[in-house]
């Protein structure tokens, strides 16, 4: 009789994959005596489909490190691999390339186009990637978040939390690996803020993505899969750690 060990068993580990990893982040403005460090060595790898908050006071370095992870800022120094690309090696035109696919972001002030209707601000992004079908795939993904009958709205003739839905379905209608939300619900009340929360925990979850959220709020992260504290551009804490 031949026994199996535990590298034959029929429950082998897998390796997880790594959607953020970033190795000795730092970033600094100015120089010589006017220089400020906003980021003074940052190692991070958070796995794919994870939720993660990340905390800490105003002027920590949060949205200084979403920003370098989401590709919108280049770090001064270190190593940063979004979904396998190397962004620290890249230029701004490069990361722009690179981000289509991979990021999606949802900030606090929504940034839709006033002059667009609600479907035009989902769809001509992904038409201006080159993505088929873009106003079918924006028309599927407003009726996901509960706006189907709102696609030929203006921004103007919508309320603070559908403006945030219609950015939420702008950010996953390509379905990127990971999306960057920076204080989603800053500009709304508590009862819509809660709804548009477990909107995005909700397509999170469905579209399988790595969910990468700002927050001031300790219940809201305590939703996510794990917490990361930042103080003075370092991790202060870390749940996975």
């Amino acid at each position: 009789m031949i026994q199996k060990n535990a590298a034959s068993s029929d429950a082998a580990t897998v390796e997880p994959h790594i959607a953020i990893a970033a190795r000795n982040v730092t970033l600094s403005l100015g120089e010589g005596d006017a220089r400020v460090d906003i980021l003074r060595g940052i190692d991070l790898s958070i796995e794919e489909g994870k939720t993660v908050a990340l905390l800490g006071p105003s002027g920590s370095g949060k949205s200084s490190l979403m920003a370098i992870l989401s590709g919108l800022e280049r770090a001064t120094g270190g190593e940063v691999d979004i979904a396998g690309a190397d962004f620290g090696a890249m230029n701004e035109d490069q990361l722009a390339v690179a981000r289509r696919g991979r990021v999606g972001i949802v900030l606090q002030a929504f940034h839709l186009l006033p002059t667009m209707t609600a479907l035009e601000n989902v769809a001509v992004p992904l038409e201006l990637d080159g993505q088929p079908d873009p106003f079918e795939i924006a028309a599927k993904e407003l009726t996901a978040v509960g706006l189907g009958d709102r696609l030929g709205h203006y921004p103007t003739q919508l309320s603070g939390g559908e403006q945030q839905r219609v950015a939420i379905a702008r950010a996953m209608a390509s379905r990127p690996t990971i999306i960057f939300a920076d204080e989603p619900t800053g500009n709304l009340d508590g009862t819509t803020g809660e709804k548009v929360i477990a909107l995005l925990f909700d397509r999170q979850k469905a579209t399988a993505a790595t969910l990468l959220i700002i927050t001031h709020d300790p219940e809201l992260a305590k939703r996510c899969d794990r917490i990361i504290e930042l103080r003075d551009g370092l991790i202060e804490r870390d749940s996975a750690a």
